[in-house]
């Protein structure tokens, strides 16, 4: 599809240019100071959390079911915090273990162990000649950079409307045994927000893949709808227990952004024989993990239920942000030629994608305009997007002001690139 610049006699084109760039300079002028990089809740939304600091005080009863937890013990975590992460997860609470306050610790973690040690009756993934892992692109940078770190070599895949290309998936793993596993966001994916079918889940589940062949399924969205008639997600584990592949899926979650980033509690659950395999490594170094924030959160949220009723809370700060960006992105730029995003019904970011060759130009254009993005290209294994097109929209964190000013920016960084591009073509 071409552009509405590509469509421009030259002279039009120059013209259309000139205005840009004078529209450009005004908006330099302004000194702005916008950010956009990260998928922060507000500050309005962690507010709502406050209430949860007045439940534990010096008087309070500190044990859970005849856990104390006030002192060392109950590596898995307390029992109300496993009952909740078997909800979150899909798991039975007695498959499940509660940490620290983030979930990509735990994949690290777990991915460190079968690095060091293997799956047990298997090759150790460091001793191999060579391991590789499947990153769904556009996906999740800090997924892409716990791999890279280990020098497992990272393979992209693209995603789609349903999910990843599970066509692609399936051929790759079948074909080359030194692909050991899997990221996935299989609700409201980072970034696109698409939620994975239940094809696309059943077939992840039951594809023929090496015996060790791993799938980190991190439900970080698991609650964040915008509205009460949410995507809803199959169960992964159901699934892969009925196929006798019940070892490949390591769950994670966490409530991080649901009470406090970095102050929250994360959940892994898997198969009863992997808790247990992880178990035995994470012990070494951890007698025990923070219980009073568990037992904190449990009474906050008990239970699911609970969660949902939380969640809809912060779903009142997110859907006029999210608006925004659907109001201002069509304002500007529907119809042009020169851009699509995509529309999610839930968690913390857009997907957006220009011209070909367009996003490095665009983001940079941004930056020297006071608002600062995702860095193009972070969507994708190494940061090396093969088109050059996609950038992260991270609308939470900004007031809507502030948000309709920095898409402002991005509508006119857009529209002067692509104009750009179309008379470099020439």
């Amino acid at each position: 599809m071409q552009t509405m610049y590509q469509q421009m006699e030259t002279e039009e084109l120059k013209a259309a240019i000139e205005q840009l760039e004078r529209e450009v300079e005004e908006t330099r002028a302004k000194g702005l100071k916008l950010d956009m990089a990260r998928g922060k809740p507000s500050p309005e939304q962690v507010g709502i959390s406050r209430p949860m600091l007045d439940i534990l005080n010096s008087d309070s009863d500190l044990t859970d079911e005849g856990v104390d937890c006030s002192n060392y013990g109950c590596f898995e975590g307390i029992p109300s915090a496993r009952r909740l992460a078997g909800e979150f997860i899909g798991v039975p609470p007695e498959q499940t273990i509660v940490l620290g306050s983030s979930s990509l610790n735990i994949m690290q973690s777990i991915l460190i162990h079968y690095w060091e040690k293997g799956v047990p009756g298997y090759t150790p993934w460091s001793k191999l000649d060579h391991a590789k892992f499947l990153c769904p692109a556009p996906g999740y940078d800090r997924h892409f950079g716990i791999t890279a770190d280990l020098g497992i070599e990272n393979i992209p895949v693209p995603m789609t409307e349903t999910g990843p290309d599970m066509d692609v998936v399936e051929r790759l793993v079948a074909e080359d045994d030194s692909i050991k596993g899997m990221f996935c966001v299989p609700k409201y994916s980072n970034p696109t927000g698409v939620t994975y079918s239940d094809e696309t889940v059943r077939r992840l589940a039951t594809m023929q893949a090496a015996p060790d062949f791993r799938i980190v399924w991190d439900n970080a969205y698991a609650v964040h709808d915008l509205t009460d008639e949410g995507d809803v997600l199959a169960n992964i584990f159901d699934i892969a227990r009925e196929a006798g592949n019940e070892d490949r899926i390591l769950g994670v979650a966490s409530t991080s952004k649901i009470t406090f980033p970095g102050a929250g509690i994360a959940f892994f659950g898997s198969s009863p024989s992997n808790v247990a395999e992880v178990a035995s490594t994470l012990k070494v170094g951890l007698i025990s993990a923070n219980k009073l924030n568990q037992l904190m959160h449990t009474r906050f949220l008990p239970d699911l239920d609970a969660v949902r009723a939380h969640m809809r809370k912060h779903a009142e700060f997110l859907r006029p942000r999210f608006a925004a960006v659907e109001r201002k992105l069509t304002e500007g730029l529907e119809g042009t030629g020169c851009a699509t995003w995509t529309h999610p019904n839930g968690g913390y970011f857009v997907s957006f994608d220009g011209p070909e060759g367009s996003a490095k130009r665009i983001a940079a254009l941004c930056a020297e305009l006071g608002v600062k993005l995702t860095p193009a290209g972070a969507t994708w294994p190494y940061g090396k997007d093969p088109h050059d097109t996609n950038i992260r929209i991270a609308p939470t964190y900004p007031s809507v002001e502030e948000l309709e000013a920095a898409l402002d920016v991005l509508v006119l960084a857009t529209k002067l690139v692509s104009a750009q591009l179309a008379l470099e073509e020439r």
